[in-house]
């Protein structure tokens, strides 16, 4: 994505620290990576609040590290104004959103206390910037009926359509007991992130980002061509057809002909030659006469 675009937002909201995208772009200053984790004794360790990238990509890695228990309204407090910043800062041409469902409430590895609406608020949010390239991805997640609920409300939410809370039946309906609904309720664990704390570190992500020159540079590369060749795979086609056999209309259909290959009523594979280089070529007015002059002389030696 960033061969075709300048500048690369990757927002990572699953539970765990997206150590692997962030360390694939540590050094360059043309990606971005924001994560959102819980960060601690858990895995991978990685992703403290001072982890900023290097070389040319220092400042370029945002990390805000979270505890257990956050509620909707607190990740709601923390995420929006960090990504406004980020948005305004590095002003990226495209983002790409890993949404990982192992932040929701009731994950088997995961302690967050987020449910559908506090995790699709982070989908609401860049679906509000019209003009941005936007790719959401999949993630995390090990509570498999959670996943699906998470996947289809999100899905929802980018294409803009409204979906039920009340699930359909289906081969899977008993998993989803005892409320069988779309939504999943908060629970009553502490949540272990005060204000003060998501204060200090909005102040300090802030921080950082004022090394963050307002707009990055960006080295030119020329725009590779799409991966999927339409007109090669036809030609492709069309050269591993079999010889004994009819071509589909798909190939035929696009099939262009000379004007004079065949005759407007003749259809190919007919007995009708072509008209061009079969028709009796036409005689000059100076060669009839000569014609004509030797069959006169040839009838009076005969007389």
């Amino acid at each position: 994505m960033k061969d075709v675009y300048f500048r690369v937002l990757y927002v990572d909201i699953d539970v765990h620290h997206g150590d692997g995208v962030e360390e694939a772009f540590y050094t360059t200053d043309r990606v971005m990576t924001v994560s959102f984790h819980k960060h601690g004794d858990f895995f991978p360790g990685t992703g403290d609040i001072c982890d900023v990238g290097v070389s040319r990509g220092k400042y370029y890695a945002v990390n805000v590290p979270l505890r257990d228990g956050i509620t909707d309204e607190s990740y709601k407090s923390i995420f929006e104004p960090v990504m406004t910043k980020v948005m305004e800062t590095f002003e990226p041409s495209a983002v790409v959103l890993q949404c990982g469902a192992d932040s929701l409430n009731g994950d088997r590895l995961g302690n967050f206390n987020l449910t559908l609406n506090g995790h699709g608020n982070c989908v609401t949010f860049f679906r509000k910037y019209n003009d941005l390239k936007l790719m959401l991805l999949g993630g995390g997640g090990y509570t498999a009926r959670n996943v699906a609920r998470c996947w289809t409300y999100e899905t929802a939410l980018a294409l803009n359509v409204e979906v039920s809370n009340r699930l359909p039946y289906n081969d899977f309906f008993q998993y989803y007991s005892p409320s069988f609904t779309l939504h999943i309720e908060s629970s009553n664990i502490p949540n272990e992130n005060p204000k003060d704390m998501l204060e200090n570190i909005q102040n300090t992500v802030f921080e950082n980002l004022r090394n963050v020159p307002a707009c990055p540079s960006v080295q030119m590369h020329p725009v590779p061509a799409d991966i999927l060749n339409v007109e090669e795979m036809e030609q492709c086609r069309l050269d591993a057809a079999n010889p004994d056999e009819r071509l589909g209309d798909s190939i035929t259909d696009k099939t262009i002909e000379h004007s004079a290959e065949l005759f407007d009523n003749e259809k190919e594979g007919g007995d009708i030659r072509n008209e061009e280089s079969f028709k009796p070529a036409k005689r000059s007015a100076e060669s009839t006469e000569e014609t004509e002059t030797d069959a006169n002389k040839k009838m009076k030696t005969e007389e």
